[in-house]
């Protein structure tokens, strides 16, 4: 059984981001370790992916990392460190049954996909985030940086004249959209409606999409036409969105005083000032986003939250229909800028 990894970068900080070298070190010796139980790739996070994409330097202190651990220490010469530690096998035990009860319980919702369409699952992950950063918020988890050992020096990692920030190049994006209108002019139109008439055919008879889906990359059918002409057949899927009913047990000064204000906003108006948050972009990072959504309705607000992959036009409408008193954007795929502007200007 061979698997890869991408270590996530949940527990990263936007505080001290030069802690998160260690925390990206420790997740990284998690799923190498162990031989037995070794992954056969790995993909590590940046430092500063609690602050933005990371740079091209970033993405390579990472690498380093793993290329250390590979050939400058002997982990990958010897058997499993682990073999007949009792320790490590009452853990596996304790994952193995939690995870069977986690499959009997889905199965007796009548299977994975009733438990995605009903919002059960995606409610589990969402709950889960929030009581994890509730456990933060009340100190019951330790993150240095953030609620332990909070003063410290300046860092030097964010002392440049980008901050350690990635900045989006608008250039950039300019120059792709020519290459991609370049790929348009230069292709045949014949191949390209071939092709797609073909997928729709194919999803539409419940063939595999595969074959279908190579010859358009082939014709040189964009990312963009080739999920329009599956969106004619399907539709598109909005799945729930898991916020309701999830509380993060906000405490403390500053949270009674915004609540305070978001009160007497109410008294002023007649009614509870109204948030929409939007996830424009491709990106599926939605953590934010729906812990932005719990806590601004744990703080008096009413919130509209309508999940990921929204494009700025559906985000405006919805921010005129529902009579929104605050549009918040949740951006993580390095264009905030960008979109935050075409927001503006379509708000007119």
């Amino acid at each position: 059984f061979r698997y890869g990894v991408q270590v996530n970068s949940l527990g990263l900080t936007e505080e001290q981001p030069e802690n998160n070298a260690w925390r990206i070190l420790i997740e990284a010796l998690g799923v190498t370790l162990s031989r037995n139980a070794r992954c056969r790739a790995l993909q590590l996070p940046t430092w500063n992916e609690a602050l933005s994409l990371p740079r091209p330097w970033d993405q390579q202190w990472s690498l380093r990392l793993q290329q250390i651990l590979a050939y400058e220490t002997d982990l990958l010469e010897y058997p499993d460190l682990f073999d007949g530690s009792p320790v490590v096998a009452a853990k596996v035990a304790e994952l193995k049954q939690a995870a069977a009860a986690e499959v009997a319980r889905i199965r007796a919702l009548d299977g994975a996909l009733a438990a995605i369409e009903s919002g059960d699952m995606k409610s589990a992950l969402v709950h889960s985030q929030a009581e994890r950063l509730a456990r933060i918020n009340r100190g019951e988890i330790v993150v240095v940086g953030r609620n332990r050992w909070t003063e410290g020096l300046p860092s030097p990692l964010v002392a440049g004249a980008d901050g350690g920030l990635f900045r989006f190049d608008p250039a950039a994006a300019a120059e792709t959209l020519e290459m991609v209108r370049a790929t348009k002019r230069r292709r045949s139109q014949g191949e390209v409606d071939a092709a797609l008439r073909r997928l729709r055919e194919a999803a539409r008879t419940g063939e595999n999409l595969m074959p279908a889906s190579i010859a358009c990359a082939r014709a040189r059918v964009t990312t963009g036409e080739w999920a329009d002409a599956l969106r004619d057949v399907f539709g598109e899927y909005r799945p729930p969105t898991g916020v309701e009913g999830q509380r993060l047990d906000l405490e403390g000064a500053r949270v009674e005083a915004v609540r305070a204000r978001v009160a007497a906003w109410g008294a002023r108006h007649g009614g509870r000032p109204r948030i929409v948050v939007g996830k424009p972009g491709l990106d599926g990072h939605s953590n934010g986003s729906e812990m932005i959504a719990v806590a601004a309705r744990e703080a008096g607000f009413e919130v509209i939250y309508g999940g990921i992959r929204w494009t700025v036009p559906e985000i405006v409408k919805s921010a005129v229909e529902e009579d929104a008193t605050v549009l918040g954007l949740s951006v993580l795929s390095g264009a905030h800028l960008e979109i935050a502007r075409a927001v503006r200007e379509q708000l007119g």
